[in-house]
């Protein structure tokens, strides 16, 4: 079973850079999914799905997955495209660009 091990992103819900600088190591899913009929539920035999780590970095990950012997693919973080500015940028005195409402 080969692991994923990347820097997850920072969710819709979530304004600041919290739980974005660790690495996190995941199997990648070994048998599928399947759906209970009565209830609707999905389940699957695949135990070692629900297995999260977490490291401090790259190569904690990595020299983990080495020394137990895991499979895995190392996936580079993406960073952000746009420029992050504060919102009292808005108001600064030194502005460029004329004040509209």
């Amino acid at each position: 079973m080969k692991a994923r091990i990347y820097r997850p992103a920072k969710t819709a819900m979530q304004s600041g850079q919290a739980k974005t600088q660790r690495w996190l190591l995941e199997f990648e899913p070994e048998a599928r999914r399947v759906r209970e009929p009565l209830m609707g539920w999905t389940s699957s035999a695949d135990m070692r799905s629900q297995i999260r780590l977490w490291f401090d970095s790259a190569d904690e990950a990595v020299a983990y997955a080495r020394r137990e012997g895991i499979p895995f693919r190392l996936e580079a973080p993406k960073e952000a495209s746009r420029r992050t500015i504060a919102y009292s940028d808005n108001f600064r005195f030194d502005r460029i660009g004329t004040w509209t409402h």
